[in-house]
Order: structure tokens, then C-alpha cells, then sequence
């Protein structure tokens, strides 16, 4: 506990470098850059397409060739692994053709590194042996020491023979030393050296102090800033810092992501920390972005490397996804049954409103005949003395007959207040045309339909929040949806969402967007020719995700 106090009050000393930039916002603008990825990428196919353009207007065999592969091997090296090695053999060739030991040393060296970081180990130890070490020049010591001392560690770490490894790691060990002997302050492997070195001793003070030298002489989007943010996350997972470690991983992505290079672990290495936190959909989208640039990379190791916890990740999302489909579904049925039961509700009350309208024609009748019996009454008024029987009865039928209308009309009086008052009130506030529609619009169900619509597409969007995009990635450019201000989907975008989620069917799909069949058809095929791949449109919409 006192060793995790004293690491952590380490850290605050030495002070984060961007520290005022919250984790949140970091991954946010991870994020960001992932969607913006392929515009760095051109940058970098700019760079390279200039190297090569300068390239073919010089000689072969030549030491401008030799340098301008250089250059293209640098620009290749964390991009395209084959195309790296390509220009660096092609150096070789040259500086074999020149006679110039320096550079064909240095080019193998080089390549050596190159291959065995990319997996490729028994070519690397080939090579390297290649080089005889009593013709080798002195500035490419520390290269030399460097790479057979990478060769081993990698040959080490990678191995099934833990009997082996232990020698690899001794081999290892000892061209390290011979590194650390002949490293001075001015040479560039001096300063990352020395952390590890200090790191691994447990000296973490004096390993972040260095690695603060180096975040000082690089800016974020460069490999190197990359590399130094990457091995200061190191240190923080030894010192059990999780924040500090996702931190600096997080800066050390991003700034592989902005100088495009394909060849990294700290995004991986952070989606893999994210899925441990839960945050499964960050980590999902992390790890599949990390995985299509390592392909693109094209080494088997980094492959290998990251392909366990891809897998770990992708099952896991996908089963988050799949009951995020089981809820929508519920969702959709519970709001159907609502659908069903606000159509019974407009009906029951429609039907009140006719047996209303029924009920007021009979009570004007009843009205009229209450009137005429008071004047029939009237006239009888001189045959009460004479028929006492016949006008206790017609009293009786007279007081029965006056109570069932009175009834009628409390009861009439009742509901025609009830009716008054929503009259007056839709006739002082101007609606009388609402009055009338009240039995004849078909309103409220469209507004629910809409509301249904609406409802649909914004959980739709939630699990697919890049969809349209998507699409539109499938579509020509003149093609491309574009949706009005206020739209979340229109209707050719709610086809394809229920083209997505399953619905194939297009009798479905027009029942539930109250189309006819034709129209849906039509829809589909417009939308169709209009799509890159036409023939495998609809299957490309069912794998967008």
C-alpha cells in the first residue's frame, strides 16, 4: 500500500503530460479520428506517391535510389510491412551493386528488426548472421547490438520451449549489455533504453523523468510521440495506475491513428482494458478498427497478437446486440398492441357518437309527442268526472310515461352538456371545422403512426448510429440519401433499416409503412441501381454494423 501511495504521488510530481484533457474527451476524439481515419491514410499515400514519382526520375543503382527507397521505407515501415521490406531489400541490392559495406550493413540491420517484429524470425537471424562483425562500422554498433538483441527477445517471448526461451533470453541479454555499453546521451535509442532499463529495475521515478524528456521532443501524431506515450502506459501498469495506463494508451492511438500507422498495439491493448471495464461497444468498434488496419499492415504476428481478444470482444457484442434486438422486438410488439387498442378506442367512441346523435332524434321526437299529449290531455280534462277509472289510469300512464322521459331527458340533458361544452369550447376557440372532423378525420391515427415512425427510428438509430452513412458508402455519388432538416430516416432509409433487422419480406414491409406492395417494390429497385454493387446491395445493408 505505502509502494502504490509513493508511485501514485510519483506520478502527480512528474506531472501528466495533456493531463488537461479528460479521459471521455480522449476516447471521443479516438473516435473522431477512427471515422476520419482514410483521410490521414491519403495523406500518407500522398507522401508516398511524391517518393515515388521522385524515384522514377533517377537512376538505378544509384546512392540517390538508395536514399529514396530510404525515405520510402520509413513511410512504409508502420504502414504496409511488405512494402517496407520490399524497399529496404531493393537497398540491399543497391548497396550490394555499389560495393558500400555502410549501407548494405545498415540495410540489413534494418530489415533484421523489420522481420522480427513482424514475426518473420528465422529470416531475421538469417540475415543478421549475414553480417561479418569485424567489417561492420562503428556508427552502426548500436544497430547492430540493438537488432540481434530485439531478434532474441522477440524469439523469447514467442517461443513454446520454455527451455529455449531461457537461452534466447540470455542471448538477449548479453547484446543488450553490449548496448548499454556503448549508448551515449547523443545516440536515439539512449533515452528509451534507459527507461526500460529503469522501469523494469523499478525505478519508476527516474523512468518517467525520461520519458517526460521524451514527450517534450515530439508532438501528438507522430510515431515517435506514439511510441513514448505507449511506453509511459507501460509504467503506469506497473505501477498499478489503471487510469494513468488507459491514459497514455489512449494518447498513444490516437497518435498512431493521426500519422496512419497500421502497425500498433496500444489500441488493441486499450479496447482489451475497455471490455474488462464493460464498455463493450468502445471496445468492439476499438478491436474490429485495430484488426482491419493490422491486416492492412499485413503481418502474421500482429495478427496473431490480436486475434484472441478480438474474438473474446466480438462474441460479447454480439450478444449485446442480439438482445438489444430482442428488446426492439418487444418494443415494436407492445406498440402494435397499442396501435390495435387505439384503433378499438377510436371506434368504441365513434359508435358513442352515433348512438348520441340517435339518442338526441329521439329525445326531439319524445318532445314533440310529450306536447301533443299535454293538449290531448287537455281536451279530456272534461271527461275526467265522468271516466274516474279511465283517468286514474291515464294518471298513472300520464305519471309513468312523464317519469321515463324525464329520465330520458336528465339523461339526454347530461350527455348534450357534456357535448355542449366541447362545442362551445372548439367554437370560442375558432375550431369549428375540428368539430366535424372529430367523426370523420383519420388525424389521430396518422399522428400515432407517426409517432410510431419516429419511435422506430430512433431506436433504430441507437444501434445502428452510423447507418445512414453506411449506405450511403454503398451508393454512387449522385445516388447518396440525403435527408431533410428534422428527418431521422425517410422512406427509402426505413426500408433498408427493415431490410437490416430482417424484414425481407416486401408484403411486410409495406403493412407496416401502409404502402402497397408495388410501391415498396418500386422503392427497392430505385434505390438499387444506384447502389456500387447492385447484385449484392441488399446483402452488403444486412452486413453493415
Amino acid at each position: 500500500m505505502k509502494f502504490k501511495l509513493l508511485v501514485n504521488l510519483l506520478f502527480l510530481i512528474s506531472g501528466f503530460v495533456y493531463a488537461e484533457q479528460p479521459l471521455d474527451s480522449l476516447l471521443f476524439r479516438i473516435d473522431t479520428a477512427i471515422q476520419n481515419h482514410e483521410t490521414y491514410s491519403a495523406q500518407k499515400e500522398e507522401r508516398i506517391r511524391s517518393l515515388k514519382n521522385q524515384l522514377d526520375r533517377v537512376a538505378e543503382n544509384t546512392v540517390a535510389a538508395y536514399e529514396l527507397n530510404a525515405k520510402l521505407y520509413d513511410e512504409y515501415r508502420p504502414y504496409i510491412c511488405d512494402s517496407a521490406i520490399y524497399y529496404k531489400n531493393r537497398n540491399i541490392d543497391i548497396a550490394t551493386h555499389l560495393n558500400d559495406i555502410k549501407r548494405l550493413y545498415e540495410s540489413k540491420l534494418h530489415l533484421t528488426y523489420l522481420m522480427s517484429s513482424a514475426g518473420m524470425y528465422m529470416e531475421s537471424v538469417d540475415l543478421i548472421q549475414t553480417i561479418d562483425r569485424h567489417q561492420l562500422p562503428d556508427s552502426l554498433l548500436v544497430d547492430y547490438f540493438d537488432s540481434y538483441g530485439h531478434v532474441y527477445s522477440e524469439l523469447a517471448f514467442y517461443t513454446q520451449d520454455n527451455r529455449g526461451a531461457e537461452r534466447y533470453w540470455q542471448i538477449s541479454n548479453r547484446y543488450r549489455d553490449s548496448l548499454n555499453q556503448i549508448l551515449k546521451p547523443t545516440d536515439y535509442l539512449y533515452y528509451s533504453t534507459q527507461e526500460t532499463s529503469l522501469r523494469n529495475s523499478g525505478k519508476l521515478k527516474e523512468s518517467l523523468e525520461i520519458n517526460d524528456r521524451s514527450l517534450e521532443q515530439h508532438t501528438i501524431g507522430t510515431r515517435e510521440f506514439a511510441i513514448a506515450c505507449y511506453n509511459r502506459s507501460l509504467t503506469c501498469r506497473v505501477a498499478d495506475d489503471k487510469d494513468g495506463e488507459k491514459y497514455y494508451l489512449a494518447l498513444s492511438a490516437l497518435s498512431d491513428i493521426l500519422s496512419s500507422t497500421k502497425d500498433h498495439a496500444s489500441l488493441w491493448m486499450l479496447a482489451e482494458i475497455l471490455y474488462g471495464e464493460n464498455d463493450i461497444e468502445r471496445a468492439y468498434n476499438y478491436i474490429r478498427f485495430s484488426w482491419n488496419e493490422t491486416i492492412f499492415y499485413n503481418a502474421r504476428l500482429r495478427s496473431l497478437q490480436s486475434a484472441v481478444i478480438l474474438s473474446l470482444i466480438d462474441k460479447t457484442y454480439q450478444a449485446m446486440i442480439e438482445k438489444q434486438n430482442d428488446k426492439l422486438q418487444n418494443s415494436l410488439i407492445l406498440i402494435s398492441m397499442l396501435v390495435v387498442l387505439l384503433s378499438l378506442a377510436l371506434f368504441f367512441i365513434y359508435r358513442q357518437m352515433k348512438r348520441l346523435f340517435t339518442t338526441q332524434k329521439y329525445l326531439q321526437e319524445a318532445n314533440m309527442s310529450l306536447n301533443y299529449l299535454n293538449r290531448e290531455l287537455k281536451q279530456l280534462n272534461e271527461q275526467l268526472r265522468v271516466t274516474n277509472l279511465n283517468l286514474s289510469e291515464s294518471n298513472r300512464i300520464k305519471e309513468d310515461y312523464i317519469g321515463h322521459f324525464i329520465k330520458l331527458c336528465s339523461t339526454y340533458i347530461d350527455k348534450l352538456d357534456s357535448f355542449r361544452r366541447v362545442v362551445n369550447k372548439k367554437i370560442i376557440e375558432g375550431q369549428a371545422s375540428k368539430l366535424l372532423k372529430i367523426t370523420q378525420s383519420q388525424e389521430l391515427m396518422d399522428n400515432e403512426i407517426a409517432e410510431l415512425y419516429i419511435n422506430f427510428d430512433k431506436a433504430f438509430l441507437q444501434i445502428f448510429p452510423d447507418f445512414v452513412e453506411k449506405v450511403n458508402e454503398l451508393l454512387v455519388e449522385e445516388g447518396k440519401i440525403s435527408l431533410k432538416k428534422g428527418e431521422l430516416l425517410n422512406t427509402e432509409l426505413r426500408i433498408l433499416a427493415l431490410i437490416r433487422l430482417g424484414i425481407n419480406n416486401s408484403s411486410q414491409i409495406a403493412d407496416f409503412l401502409r404502402y402497397s406492395v408495388n410501391t415498396i417494390y418500386n422503392y427497392r429497385a430505385k434505390v438499387k441501381n444506384r447502389a456500387v454493387l447492385r447484385d449484392e446491395f441488399e446483402d452488403l445493408v444486412l452486413s453493415i454494423r
